[in-house]
């Protein structure tokens, strides 16, 4: 019988989206929205996101980049979401990989909305 061992350290959890919103608020929680720009344009995106598209996320939020965002950092929690939450599991992995400490997959957008998240246009 074969013992296989998980792998030690962070892991992308699930976020509820009412602690999400608090969080957020509260300075406490960084967000991010890695739809592409035709679907914020279409549905907007949650009040105090942080719009990095999926395919310029490694560029922007990798530590070592000249194009990494002030807006980040390592130490700080940060949730992700797209429409569904696939993508944003995806970019949740990535940013673990990057190495920051505390990660989320706040799934879709509908997610923040139905917890009375606000959504600008």
């Amino acid at each position: 019988m074969l013992n296989f061992l998980r792998p030690s350290g962070p892991r992308v959890a699930a976020i509820d989206a009412q602690d999400a919103i608090a969080r957020v608020a509260a300075g406490a929680l960084t967000l991010i929205d890695v739809r592409d720009g035709n679907e914020l344009k279409m549905t907007g995106h949650a009040a105090g996101a942080i719009h990095i598209p999926l395919p310029v996320l490694r560029m922007k939020a990798d530590p070592a980049s000249l194009e990494f965002l002030a807006e980040l950092s390592v130490d700080k929690p940060v949730a992700l979401y797209c429409a569904s939450g696939a993508r944003s599991q995806m970019a949740a992995q990535m940013l673990l990989q990057l190495g920051f400490k505390e990660v989320y997959n706040l799934g879709g957008l509908h997610h923040w909305q139905t917890a009375g998240g606000a959504v600008t246009h």
